[in-house]
């Protein structure tokens, strides 16, 4: 076979697999070919890949067209990259040269004549533009421009954009082909052509140019927007004036539209083309939307009001007005009313063009500011000019070229670069290098103006660091140490420890409190200068670092502090000890007691007076005009550092009453319980403790001699101490919940929360639904209220506007597969818009209501008015009799075509009528045969719901003759039965045949509506109780109607309503499931699919039922390309996956078109020619160009997708899923850095990065929007902030929605967007609202039990916990999406996140700091919910709980923490700490309560001194310790982490299932997972503090079905929990072994129950909750798997999850610094303990205290050590030497056994002393590996670093082995394994697991 058959070949499969991979576009679309495969150094600046989809899309038509387009672009390609130099080039150019010759043998291999190419191409291009009537389209953009829109047109705007993009196509290749040679008639025809399409491009230009919202560069057909009026006028804002500078000729002027304000921006400052569009459509999107809100223009030339261009500049430019403020400067125009309109539109675009194309600078805003500054200087200069001139600070000095990105930008990213370099990629300490808020701040002093502009290259602020030379930190070092805690949150402590201190001082003098009392207690005076001298020396020294670049300002602040405090401890210290000298003297002069009391009166009375004034407006406003006086600003400086930021943070006096009056409560119980409960019995053993003397030791004492015990008081007091100051959290939890729950009944959440509920209170919907949801103040949209008089017809009105929506949103459910086809049919409610004045409820209310009726009318044998009542009881069955009946008379009356026949009617319910409404109608008819008469209705709509055919119409003519014959004659009383059997013209048409011979088919939509109806309401007998069936329905449904009666605000009309925009940031996780994946098995034969089928039954039965597929299995669904892609679609949207992201965010569109659809209906009403159906009707909204217009003026949905460059080039899956995310969504954008390879002059290769956007064209490729090349790699700081940032240049409107890629949304939350954005406009405070925070549902619950306890979690605090932070607290912080943000405010602040290296891993969160710090508000909104998912398997939750918590550990060293903690009143400190970094404080506090008991009372035990002091005082305190331990217990398991869990279960579920909820809970272990999470915290955060290592850990989002093995668990928890459970087991088994008690060893138990709980928990609960995790043969192979792990020795390159060497050199990669490594040594002394103490217990030593004992035990540890080695030892010499060592090692062995027998037998050596050496040297050992570990630099050269290696292996076994026995043993038992996946999984699942392990067995009996 021939080189160029086996590449026809390969082509060809290329172009199957293409075809393939396109299976998923939309239907009639093609695959992509070789038009997606063009190289995008091809693709940048020609039209190839638009050439090659024309030739696809023409082949069928003309194959000779497709082969001369395919040549041409071949052609192109050649010019452009003769070399094929270009990534991918020649490939392309390969496999499209094979193409042509494909193409040309099937033309016969006849020689090509490119006149006759010409000639034809001329032909085809005629023939094409007359079939598709391209002529009509000037027509048509005359009837847009008059704002007349057919529906012809709309549903050609695809078709439309498909003909201009192919025949644009069809005349540049014909200009080409023609060039200059223009010789014959054809020719000048083709040249005449263009001239006369680039004459009228504008006509249709806009659809051929990229563009994104708004065709700006040249008009469009097909896109509405362009015709809106505020549109319109927002374009004339930007025009170029006359007042302006002439522009130069050589500027290329555009084509298709006029000159702009933004054309004279980017020839002055040399702005990229394609930032420049970029912003002209922001800008003019923000002004057009601020104009809508003010009215819509109505002047023949639309204008812009002065009042909205204020307002969009005001807050556009608020931060640099507040910038130049607070340095000192003017700003850069002389007053705002001076300066023109059109001058504010040109600063305001000017701002946006600097912060478009800033990149990473955008983090550093106040540096914008200073770059603003000067550039709006410059500009105003060339303004005034008469010529325009490039501003100087732009221009290159090399080629004279004007660039801003290359000469303003750069300078500053180089250094930006050069210092995020030095972290070493987040290992460096963060004081060795300058983040981006070091260079923000740079510009918070008038200073900076020294830079210069053009900025100094040479200054300090722009010096690249080269090795120690270096500009430093800013006015802040992040040091890595706990001391932050207590610098930053110093007046926590500093309360605390005096409180401690006075409740002490009064416990101890037993409650008296007199003068003497007094004076004691006065001690707190000293305390609390020393306290906050402690404080001053810490600024002192965690300001190193910082010294040389600080402001001068700052540094004489901290020494006056330092200086101050020092000289006021002394001199108060003195004071007081002459005091306390005065008291114990006999002398009664108090002089000093006078004088002390007057100084601290004096400066208390001064605090007290700043702290309330600071809390008063007034006094704010007055100490802002004071800052002009030195002497008042001197005072206000040395009380509060003053920073540009955090100025201000007071709130109104009522939010202050509120939160204070919250924080006193909980003082109140938080002092009395630690007085009474706490220290109070302390106070006696302490006494007696203190008296006892001559104490004997069992040990050798070294410190404890004549300090009357001072050790022994310690561990008495220590575990009291620290409860003491981690208690308070668990007040604060206890009151949250509380104040939490109230407001949420306020707030009326849980009103409706069962589908009863909803049922009962369905008829008050329509109306609270109008009041809130529907627009009534708009000026076109007029209130239904004004067309209603009577209560039942507006009730009618509220129906009518009801219904729409509430079918929109069943179908929505539908589509989701939540409910079934019948469901949605009785859940959907009539239009209501129709001539029955009752109101039409939906079926699921009225069902089986008609036949209960029947029964009871048989029943009757009472009046008519008491039949009516008992009736009336049920009101929905009132409302089902109404219908029935009145739907019956027009049905009949409709239908009925014959005179006699419709006689009948009229005369039957005329008398019917009559009798009613004179109560005599049990009188007049039979009502035992009413059933009869139902019978024969229901059969007679039966048949009229069918197609109409010739045998249903005489079927239907003869059922309504029995329906005439049973009530005539069985229904009726004799007396009327007779009439109409006598009437005359009855009698004759009856007797000649023709009585309702004839019968009119319904046509009219309303009446066939009518029969269906009736027919479901005779005929459903089902209850409604269970309607819908599926539980996230009625959640979802439950939600939105009890939402409806929450205080929200009144929505604004679309066309006014805020425009925003939602923002995903997505790196690489799941966009789409792929078939196979879903297929995959794991060991157990499940697979997704599997799983996703048992979890969820009914919904995966309703999608069966949507796609047409009945009982079919998913393998049957691999038959139809369709189906697969539908299976895909169905089990992604059960996922986290960025296409539920993506469905459900595009809900907020859908919304915006139906309200904007029916917006518009209603305001034009029926003089537009709508009637009242058609006002209603929705049928076709989303295809309304005008809706869609609105909706896409309004909002807009961008993905930031980092790595889609680098994705498609590789040809991943997840390209190929965003394309057809992109296909199926045309609002979509996708925003990506491309990387692209620039040869540079010498050679080497030079990256360039371009911040892209992208959008699906007409044929579904990528069509880019906009490229901005970057000043280089944009990810110096964390990943996910660069990525937000990179993008949000992107995002439009004035909100902007912060959404992750596990989150959902759903249409009726959708439809509330309105409202939540009026709450920026809303009363929230002093300020306006910044961030909106929005309720979340957890929607992974249903998952697993895990998954359910984090659901459970994370929903009490997004809803009780974040409502409470928000109000009464004011301390609401951003915790992660999907808060909304005010835009604009963020935008020119830093953005919506901080992104340096480590210190802002959790970048959330310092939105909300920088948000708060800057004086925004944040608020917290639960009328609105959004989807998110959470991780489901414990491994994912540990790594999510270590990432937070690794981030909080960060936080405590940030600035952000610091500037809060310090400049937030002491209230509102106390409610931000305990609600951010406190809680892990608290946390970790918990666990160190846990080791400071045990080794206090191993301290008491191994000494002796328990059982010597017990001996002579029986009392220990236990009270105290009992209290303090339970507590710590409580907190442990997860008791009060709960309490505001049951809360909202009770809120929100009602009292019984709140209680359910929770016992199922603990009885599916929650208390071990809670205990667990406790460890995962608590390790993660404080090894950050105390070494770093806080990283990002990728969780995996998915499923968790598959089992972990043992290795796998070992590796991720045994230092985090291993470790540490085997050391409090070690402190538990050495105090029952040597402590003393009364009741033995039961007392022992019941007093470390806390501590044993939580020893089991940490060691098993990976296993606990690991997918069988008890099954037999797992263990057995996770047995050998752990084992090959732990042996396999490694070597470079070799992962940890491979060998035990690689994971135990990762695990120590933490300890990098030489203060770590002394931590480490300090913390690893504990250790040593139990050898010094259990040595002097040994029955071997007897009585000997000597150190000698201790020192002996140290030699035979040694000796120990020896022997390990010789048994170790191996070497691969000879054959010789290794006998001899296996003999030197038999002998050793034997040896060592009769040593020890001989021990035991001559000595005093005991078999428990045996064991209890054990004990003694495990923990030796350990601390000797720790301090090697850490030292390991010094171990290595002493050559003793492979033994440690080797003994730490041996512990690690030892460990494994400890943890594997019991798991091995329980696996024995079958049942086990069945009980934990009941645990584990519901029971849906946990039968299938058993089926699935069943069905698995029997595969592998098959291969065998």
């Amino acid at each position: 076979m021939s080189v160029y058959e086996n590449w026809e070949r390969l082509v060809r499969a290329t172009l199957e697999r293409e075809q393939l991979r396109s299976a998923g576009q939309r239907p009639g679309q093609s695959a992509s070919g070789l038009a997606g495969a063009v190289p995008p150094s091809l693709g940048r600046t020609t039209n190839i890949d638009a050439i090659l989809q024309a030739a696809d899309e023409i082949e069928d038509d003309d194959p000779n067209v497709a082969r001369i387009l395919c040549e041409q672009a071949y052609s192109m390609s050649q010019n452009l990259d003769p070399n094929s130099e270009g990534r991918g080039v020649l490939q392309f150019k390969t496999g499209l040269m094979s193409v042509i010759k494909q193409k040309l043998a099937l033309k016969g291999g006849a020689a090509i004549n490119r006149r006759h190419d010409i000639e034809h191409l001329w032909k085809f291009y005629l023939n094409y533009k007359r079939r598709h009537r391209v002529e009509d389209i000037q027509k048509q953009q005359k009837l847009r421009e008059s704002g007349i829109f057919s529906e012809e047109m709309e549903s050609r705007v695809l078709e439309l954009k498909r003909v201009y993009t192919t025949l644009r196509v069809l005349i540049d290749v014909l200009e080409l082909l023609v060039g200059d040679s223009v010789t014959d008639g054809t020719t000048r025809l083709i040249m005449d052509e263009v001239k006369k399409i680039k004459k009228t491009d504008a006509t249709y230009g806009g659809d051929l140019k990229p563009y994104n919202i708004v065709p700006l560069d040249s008009p469009s057909v097909t896109n509405a927007i362009g015709f809106f009026l505020e549109v319109k006028a927002a374009m004339f804002a930007i025009r170029y004036s006359s007042d302006l500078p002439r522009i130069p000729a050589e500027f290329n002027a555009p084509e298709h539209r006029s000159m702009d304000i933004f054309d004279l921006l980017e020839f002055v400052f040399g702005f990229q083309s394609d930032n420049i569009r970029n912003q002209r459509e922001n800008v003019v999107l923000t002004i057009a939307n601020a104009q809508s809100r003010l009215g819509l223009p109505t002047d023949v030339e639309p204008k812009i009001d002065e009042r909205a261009v204020n307002e969009v500049f005001l807050k556009v430019l608020d931060n640099y007005i507040k910038w130049c403020r607070y340095v000192g400067v003017r700003v850069a125009w002389n007053s705002l009313e001076a300066i023109t309109k059109s001058r504010k539109i040109i600063l305001i675009s000017l701002y946006f063009l600097i912060w478009g194309e800033a990149a990473n600078v955008r983090f550093i805003p106040e540096c914008l500011c200073y770059i603003f500054h000067h550039m709006a200087k410059d500009l105003d200069a060339i303004v005034d000019q008469p010529e325009a001139v490039h501003a100087k600070s732009c221009i290159s000095a090399d080629d004279n070229s004007v660039s801003y990105l290359q000469e303003v930008i750069f300078p500053i990213y180089e250094t930006l670069e050069s210092e995020a370099a030095r972290n070493n990629n987040g290992k460096a300490a963060h004081s060795a290098w300058r983040n981006y808020d070091d260079f923000n701040e740079f510009f918070w002093d008038p200073s900076c103006f020294h830079l210069g502009w053009p900025m100094k290259k040479d200054s300090a602020f722009l010096m690249k660091p080269r090795r120690r030379k270096r500009t430093g930190k800013s006015s802040f070092v992040e040091h890595r140490t706990y001391l932050h805690l207590y610098r930053s949150f110093h007046r926590l402590w500093i309360f605390l420890f005096l409180m401690f201190q006075g409740l002490t001082i009064i416990a101890f003098h037993k409650g008296d409190i007199n003068l003497d009392t007094f004076k004691i207690v006065l001690s707190v005076g000293p305390a609390f200068f020393i306290l906050n001298f402690i404080e001053c020396c810490l600024d002192v020294l965690l300001m190193y670092g910082a010294y040389r670049t600080s402001r001068g300002f700052a540094l004489s602040r901290i020494f006056i502090r330092f200086s101050s405090f020092g000289v006021f401890s002394a001199f108060i210290m003195y004071l007081y000890l002459k005091v306390l000298d005065e008291r114990s003297s006999k002398n009664s002069d108090s002089t000093y007691f006078r004088i002390y009391l007057l100084v601290i009166g004096v400066y208390a009375a001064v605090r007290i007076i700043f702290a309330l004034v600071l809390k008063i407006p007034a006094c704010h406003r007055l100490s802002h005009v004071s800052d002009r006086w030195p002497f008042f600003q001197f005072f206000k400086w040395i009380y509060q550092e003053r920073y540009f930021v955090g100025r201000g943070l007071f709130e109104r006096a009522s939010d202050y009453i509120r939160y204070v009056a919250f924080w006193l409560v909980i003082f109140a119980c938080k002092f009395t319980f630690a007085y009474y409960l706490q220290i109070h019995p302390l106070v006696g053993p302490t006494n007696i403790i203190v008296g006892l003397h001559e104490l004997s030791y069992s040990w050798h004492d070294l410190v404890s001699k004549g300090n009357k015990n001072a050790l022994t008081i310690l561990s008495l007091w220590a575990p009291v101490f620290a409860i003491y100051l981690m208690d308070i959290h668990i007040w604060y939890t206890l009151m949250s919940a509380l104040v939490g729950g109230l407001m949420g009944a306020r707030a009326r959440l849980g009103e409706i929360r069962s589908i009863e509920m909803l049922q009962k209170r369905f008829e008050s919907f329509p109306e609270a639904f109008v009041n809130n949801l529907v627009s009534g103040q708009a000026t076109r949209i007029p209130d239904p209220r004004q067309y209603a008089q009577e209560s039942q017809d507006l009730n009618k009105v509220h129906a009518a506007t009801f219904a729409p929506f509430w079918n929109e949103i069943i179908k929505s459910l539908r589509e989701e597969d939540f409910v079934s086809n019948r469901e949605m049919d009785l859940l959907s409610m009539p239009s209501n818009s129709g001539n029955l004045r009752l109101v039409q409820w939906p079926l699921f209310l009225l069902s089986s209501k008609i036949p209960y009726a029947l029964e009871l009318a048989g029943a009757c044998e009472d009046t008519q008015a008491d039949l009516w009542n008992r009736i009336s009881r049920d009101e929905y069955m009132a409302y089902a009799v109404q219908e029935c009946y009145y739907n019956a008379k027009n049905i009949l009356q409709s239908i009925v075509d014959d005179g006699e026949g419709r006689l009948w009617v009229e005369r039957l319910f005329r008398e019917i009528n009559n009798n009613i409404s004179e109560g005599s109608l049990l009188v007049v008819v039979s009502l035992k045969k009413l059933q009869l008469v139902a019978s024969r209705l229901n059969a007679l709509t039966g048949l009229l719901t069918r197609t109409e055919s010739p045998e249903l119409a005489r079927g239907a003519a003869k059922a309504v003759f029995d329906l005439y014959d049973v009530v005539t004659h069985d229904f009726l009383a004799s007396s009327l039965s007779e009439f109409f059997d006598t009437w005359n013209i009855l009698a004759k048409a009856r007797h000649e045949g023709r009585l309702f011979s004839r019968i009119l088919w319904p046509t009219n939509p309303e009446l066939k509506e009518q029969i269906k109806r009736l027919h479901l309401l005779l005929t459903v007998k089902d209850s409604a109780a269970n309607i819908p069936k599926n539980l996230e329905a009625r959640r979802r449904l439950e939600f939105f109607t009890n939402s409806l009666f929450m205080k929200m605000p009144q929505a604004k009309p679309v066309s006014e309503m805020m425009p925003f925009c939602v923002f995903t940031p997505y790196y690489s996780e799941t966009v789409l499931y792929g078939l196979s994946e879903l297929r995959v098995e794991n060991e157990d034969g499940i697979s997704i699919l599997f799983y996703l089928q048992k979890i969820f039954p009914d919904e995966w039965e309703n999608f069966l039922e949507r796609i047409g597929r009945g009982e079919s299995t998913a393998e049957s669904l691999q038959d139809s390309s369709s189906d697969t892609l539908e299976l895909r679609f169905w089990a992604s949207y059960r996922g986290q996956t960025l296409a539920r992201t993506v469905r459900g965010m595009m809900y907020y569109r859908r919304a915006l078109m139906l309200q904007s659809y029916l917006e518009r209906r209603r305001s034009v009403g029926i003089e537009g020619g709508y009637s009242g159906v058609d006002m209603f009707n929705t049928q076709g909204f989303e295809l309304s160009s005008d809706s869609r217009a609105q909706a896409d003026l309004k909002f807009t949905y961008v993905v930031s997708c980092q790595i889609y460059g680098q994705q498609k080039q590789k040809k991943a899956p997840e390209a190929a899923d965003i394309a057809l995310l992109l296909q199926r969504n045309e609002a979509l954008r996708v925003a990506f850095i491309h990387v692209e390879d620039i040869p540079s002059p010498d050679g080497k290769i030079v990256k360039e990065y371009y911040s892209k956007l992208v959008k699906a064209d007409v044929h579904g490729r990528d069509q880019e929007i906009y490229s901005i090349k970057l000043p280089g790699d944009p990810k110096l700081g964390e990943g996910k902030p660069e990525n937000q940032n990179h993008a949000i240049v992107f995002t439009r409107g004035e909100a902007v929605q912060t959404i992750d890629m596990n989150q959902d949304n759903y249409l009726e939350e959708a439809m509330k967007m309105r409202n939540l954005l009026e709450e920026f406009r809303g009363n929230h405070g002093l300020r306006a609202p910044t961030i909106l925070g929005l309720r979340e549902h957890v929607f992974t619950g249903s998952v697993s039990s895990l998954a359910w306890f984090m659901s459970n979690q994370e929903t009490s605090f997004v809803t009780l916990g974040q409502r409470v932070l928000a109000f009464p607290l004011k301390v609401r912080m951003h915790y992660g999406h999907p808060d909304v943000f005010d835009r604009l405010f963020h935008v020119t602040r830093g953005g919506i996140s901080k992104a340096s290296r480590v210190i802002n891993i959790s970048e959330d969160i310092y939105a909300g700091f920088n948000s708060t710090l800057r004086q925004g508000n944040i608020t917290h909104h639960e009328y609105i919910q959004v989807g998110k998912g959470r991780d489901v398997g414990l491994n994912q939750i540990a790594l999510f709980e270590g990432k937070v918590a690794g981030g909080n550990g960060e936080q405590i060293l940030s600035r952000d923490v610091y500037r809060v903690g310090q400049l937030f009143d002491f209230f509102r400190m106390l409610s931000f700490y305990f609600t951010t970094v406190g809680y892990y404080v608290c946390t970790m506090m918990t666990v160190l309560t846990v080791y400071i008991f045990l080794y206090g009372r191993v301290y008491l035990a191994l000494s002796g001194l328990d059982s010597a002091i017990s001996l002579k005082a029986k009392l220990l305190g236990n009270t105290a310790l009992d209290a303090a331990l339970n507590a710590q217990f409580l907190v442990q398991i997860g008791i009060f982490t709960a309490v505001p869990m049951v809360m909202g279960f009770i809120l929100e579920l009602g009292l019984l299932k709140a209680v359910f909820s929770f016992v199922i809970m603990q009885l599916q272990l929650c208390s071990v997972f809670f205990t667990f999470s406790l460890g995962t915290k608590t390790h993660y955060f404080g090894r950050t503090i105390l070494h770093g290592g806080a990283k990002y850990r990728a969780t995996g989002r998915g499923f968790v079905v598959r089992h972990i093995k043992f290795a796998e668990n070992y590796r991720l928890y045994s230092r985090s929990h291993f470790v540490k459970a085997l050391e409090v087991a070690l402190l538990l088994i050495v105090y029952i072994a040597y402590g003393y008690t009364d009741g033995g060893a039961s007392s022992f138990i019941l007093l470390t129950i806390s501590s044993w709980f939580l020893v089991l928990s940490w060691l098993f609960a990976p296993y606990i909750f690991n997918p069988s995790g008890f099954e037999w043969q797992k263990t057995v192979v996770d047995f050998d798997d752990w084992t090959s792990w732990l042996l396999y020795k490694g070597g470079v390159g070799v992962k940890g999850e491979y060998s035990w060497e690689s994971w135990w050199d990762e695990e120590q990669m933490h300890i990098q610094t030489l203060r770590g490594r002394i931590l480490e040594t300090i913390l690893s002394l504990r250790f040593f303990i139990f050898q010094y103490g259990i040595v002097y217990k040994l029955n071997l030593t007897g009585n000997d205290t000597s150190l000698a004992v201790y020192g002996f035990s140290w030699v035979v540890l040694f000796g120990f050590v020896l022997i390990f080695k010789v048994f170790t030892f191996s070497i691969k010499k000879s054959s010789n030497f290794q006998l001899l060592i296996r003999f030197v090692q038999g002998v050793t062995a034997i040896g060592l056994i009769v040593a020890l027998i001989l021990f035991v037998a001559f000595t005093d050596l005991s078999v428990t002393d045996l064991f209890a050496s054990v004990l003694a040297f495990v923990p030796t050992g350990w601390a000797i590996l720790s301090l090697a570990i850490a030292w390991r630099g010094l171990v290595r050269s002493l050559g003793l670093w492979d033994s440690v290696r080797e003994i730490a292996r041996m512990y690690d076994a030892g460990m494994g082995i400890l943890i594997f026995a019991p798991i091995a043993f329980l696996s024995w038992f079958p049942f086990i394994s069945t009980f934990q996946s009941r645990l584990l999984f519901n029971q849906a699942f946990s039968r299938g697991l058993e089926i699935s392990l069943i069905l698995a067995g029997n595969k592998a009996n098959v291969q065998a």
